[in-house]
């Protein structure tokens, strides 16, 4: 198979009826593995796919967003698999501002350490460009040494730690995330 980067060749693309069958496994896996986190916003078991397929193309248009800004919502597919996806958030709200940034990943259980975060921030960063983002805000827990080293490895600079400052039995402060500002490349 050909790779990019030493990984199996990963497409970043919109999300497309035909991807219904795959696309739904990879929900099923973060149910399964990882519950806590939320692979595909608005979409459960019932959901009608082309609909949803629709929904996510208006939401990059600016159409029905609800609680959402603007976002851009691809797919990273190897093969006939995906393998992960990442919402590109066109501007921050004040939650995102603290939680989210404009670049939210996440790669499939089943899938993690092969290269495919990473592989899927470096095709993410020239659409933010194209967006007229030249600098973009990415988070992550401060546990999360992957994601922390993925945003790295493309030129992240840690900005600052977010404290959750709410009351605990402890009485403690616990450190949410770690904030990073990068510059999305020029070409």
């Amino acid at each position: 198979m050909a790779t990019n980067r030493g990984i199996k060749l990963l497409e970043l693309r919109q999300l497309i009826v035909s991807d219904e069958r795959a696309f739904r496994a990879a929900v099923a896996d973060f149910r399964c593995y990882d519950p806590d986190w939320t692979f595909a916003f608005h979409f459960d078991e019932k959901t009608d796919f082309a609909k949803y397929v629709q929904k996510v193309k208006d939401w990059s248009e600016g159409k029905d967003l609800g609680e959402f800004v603007p976002n851009t919502f691809l797919v990273a597919v190897v093969g006939s698999k995906i393998v992960g996806r990442v919402s590109l958030r066109h501007e921050l709200n004040d939650f995102l501002l603290r939680e989210g940034g404009h670049i939210g990943y996440g790669v499939v259980p089943s899938e993690r350490r092969k290269g495919y975060a990473k592989e899927m921030l470096r095709q993410t960063l020239p659409i933010a460009r194209k967006l007229g983002l030249a600098k973009v805000l990415l988070t992550c827990d401060d546990n999360n040494e992957g994601s922390a080293r993925t945003i790295e490895a493309h030129g992240g600079i840690l900005e600052n730690k977010i404290l959750d400052s709410g009351m605990t039995v402890a009485k403690t402060e616990a450190v949410l995330g770690a904030c990073y500002l990068l510059s999305a490349p020029t070409a």
